[in-house]
């Protein structure tokens, strides 16, 4: 499979797979309304995680198993990345930059890992990135979700670094185990806190409580598939998909329960009421929901200045949604949604601020693409 670098992009314009075969490929843009999207990569394989290096260029997950660093006019895949269990959601998945990445050149990935009896479950390793040979050394599995699971859906999983340097993870309930995402003696349906060497943060809320994960900070969730420290107060907030309905943002708070499956909005895919409805005593309340359903995935905080009116504003992509979602912030309250790029049809994997201060976005499909957002008058 070969990955195509559009003209327009400021990578290039070659064509680079892992054959030497390099091609001009002619310009790629389209109109959405006031926003022109402008495609920098397509031909990628359902690419999943976005992170940008210092100089601009990009590292993209393709859920098959391959990293790719794009960038210079150049698509090139990175050895050494674990082996995957690319089957159903899972994969190849989050990636993301140490915070002392200019020092130290250390990447993390998260992704399905197999497992002995055809288990699988939500991991993360991190190796240190050369360059020039284009490979990852030095990998180290730094966490792993228990117990492992044969299923192949709600893995997660994205990888938030916190300002003191302590990386959250959220992990999926795997479906079938949804009960148990209310249990504390499991990793299924949690955001974990781990410290960067996967050690765990003495003031974690279950640290030396009997029957409970050590690396637990919040329970009762069902399959985050966005999460994003808020640069305005430093906390983490996550989003996750609900069944038929009830897609939830979150503001993660230390020890706190999300509910899933006792409470939740819209109702599972038999059309059957979730649990005991929307609220319980002693479970948080999402900040925004979504019935029916968008599928949202991926999130930033946009921190910007190239767009006009869209500062202090929260972005995801939306898979069944086909769409990106602008949600207007107040403080921690959402006062407006907006939704963006509804005729493009396409199903909107992640969505990152770049060091340009526009956004990129992933298309979640066997031919997909790493689009940027060109607002008007540029």
């Amino acid at each position: 499979m070969r990955v195509v670098l559009s003209a327009l992009a400021f990578l290039g314009a070659t064509i680079l797979s892992n054959a030497p075969s390099i091609a001009q490929s002619s310009p790629e843009r389209q109109q959405f309304g006031r926003l022109t999207v402008e495609t920098v990569a397509r031909d990628l394989d359902h690419p999943w995680s976005l992170a940008f290096l210092p100089d601009g260029r990009m590292l993209v997950t393709e859920r098959a198993g391959r990293l790719r660093l794009i960038g210079n006019g150049n698509a090139t895949a990175i050895s050494g990345v674990p082996e995957v269990r690319a089957r159903g959601q899972g994969g190849l998945l989050d990636v993301a930059l140490d915070p002392d990445f200019a020092t130290n050149r250390l990447i993390y990935l998260s992704y399905a890992e197999p497992r002995e009896g055809g288990l699988g479950g939500t991991a993360v390793a991190r190796g240190t990135l050369d360059e020039r040979a284009a490979r990852l050394t030095d990998v180290q599995v730094i966490f792993r979700q228990q117990p492992g699971y044969s299923g192949n859906n709600h893995f997660g999983s994205r990888l938030a670094f916190a300002p003191d340097g302590t990386l959250f993870v959220t992990l999926g309930e795997r479906f079938d185990l949804r009960d148990k995402a209310q249990d504390l003696d499991n990793h299924l349906g949690k955001v974990v806190r781990i410290n960067r060497d996967g050690s765990i943060p003495a003031d974690n809320p279950f640290v030396g409580r009997s029957g409970a994960k050590p690396d637990i900070w919040t329970y009762g969730h069902r399959n985050p598939q966005s999460a994003a420290i808020n640069p305005r107060t430093n906390v983490l907030w996550t989003i996750e998909h609900g069944a038929r309905g009830g897609d939830e943002i979150n503001i993660s708070r230390k020890g706190a329960n999300y509910g899933w499956p006792v409470i939740g909005y819209g109702t599972h895919y038999s059309g059957a009421k979730i649990g005991a409805g929307t609220t319980q005593k002693g479970m948080e309340q999402p900040v925004f929901y979504w019935d029916p359903s968008i599928a949202p995935s991926g999130m930033v905080f946009y921190t910007g200045n190239r767009y006009p009116g869209w500062q202090n504003s929260l972005f995801t992509g939306a898979l069944a949604g086909q769409m990106l979602v602008r949600l207007q912030l107040q403080g921690d309250r959402v006062i407006r949604e907006e939704r963006l790029l509804t005729d493009m049809g396409a199903r909107i994997r992640d969505v990152r601020q770049g060091p340009d201060g526009l956004l990129y976005l992933l298309t979640d499909e066997s031919n997909g693409r790493l689009l940027r957002l060109i607002p008007a008058g540029s």
